[in-house]
């Protein structure tokens, strides 16, 4: 087994000017439930999942990503990544610390090759969370984010080489060349992936549904809520998971899917998967072609928040 420091992806944190719309979208129409607010932020969770919250929302005049987040298993082991960051040179963004955020814990956070910020945690405190119910199509957890990089090979390499993250697939383009590299940091397919972009920006932010059923339930709430979609419904082959993208009010491409690939990782060897077989990208055949009006949508715009912590 990989010796990586790395449990999990706990959450996403995005800054949008129009704070109330973007509250809306995701309480009302994606499913998620506000936990806690303070001025100007509010912490959302999914019922199904034992995180305080997996997405954070703060209001900004900028869009950006605040942080992506993630958990370790115990403090010690929050000392031993920073203190291997220091090591590596690269500069801490918070020392390691007690986290005054939902649920508590102690943690750091750094600025990643791109400059994104990234905040390890541990000994934050399991949410009373519930099962989800049969047709309940609302999300069970935070599924996976991937984010544009104009350098991927380079974030990949820094993923792996100082968050022990593993390479599970990458898709190739027949163009354009390797587009997406899929990296975990568990058994699960991707817990976090790279694209290639023309800017640092958020591609997506996936969330996991109870199953095939609720997946298309949600789907078509979405759709019915005049949500613009992207891209689906339809199952990659990387991964073996649904996809269905849509817009958010800030126009970040968020996803529901489900059924994501558990692998072995004692057995497991990566693939290079040629998008110009269309059962890569879509292996039911039911989704809307991916076109490069589809794809420019998850271009995103460029991330004002590179190289600069939030404030909060």
């Amino acid at each position: 087994m990989p010796d990586r420091l790395i449990t999990h992806l706990r959450h996403v944190d995005l800054a949008v000017p129009d704070f109330d719309r973007q509250k809306r979208f995701y309480t009302e129409l994606w499913g998620l439930t506000e936990v806690a607010t303070d001025d100007g932020l509010s912490f959302l969770a999914a019922e199904g999942s034992a995180e305080q919250y997996i997405v954070r929302l703060r209001r900004d005049r900028d869009k950006r990503v605040d942080l992506l987040s993630f958990g370790v298993a115990d403090e010690a082991a929050a000392d031993q990544m920073a203190e291997r960051l220091g090591r590596d040179g690269i500069d801490l963004v918070s020392e390691p610390g007690p986290l005054d955020t939902p649920g508590g814990g102690y943690g750091f956070r750094f600025f990643d090759i791109d400059g994104r910020t990234v905040e390890v945690s541990a000994d934050v405190a399991v949410r009373e969370h519930r099962r989800i119910e049969e047709g309940e199509s609302i999300p069970v957890r935070l599924s996976h984010v991937v984010v544009n990089s104009p350098d991927p090979k380079r974030t990949v390499a820094f993923y792996e080489r100082h968050l022990q993250f593993s390479l599970s697939d990458i898709l190739k383009h027949p163009y354009l060349g390797e587009m997406m590299w899929f990296l975990r940091c568990n058994s699960w397919h991707h817990s976090f992936a790279v694209a290639r972009g023309p800017h640092v920006a958020l591609h997506h932010a996936s969330f996991e549904m109870r199953g095939l059923d609720e997946y298309l339930r949600g789907t078509g709430r979405l759709l019915r809520g005049g949500v613009q979609k992207v891209w689906g419904p339809g199952r990659h082959l990387a991964g073996n998971n649904t996809f269905s993208y849509f817009l958010d009010p800030h126009g970040n491409t968020v996803e529901y899917t489900t059924e994501l690939e558990i692998l072995d990782e004692d057995t497991w060897h990566p693939q290079v998967y040629d998008l110009a077989n269309a059962e890569v990208a879509d292996q039911w055949g039911t989704a809307n072609p991916m076109t490069e009006f589809v794809a420019r949508q998850s271009f995103n715009d460029p991330d004002k928040g590179v190289f600069v912590a939030p404030p909060v």
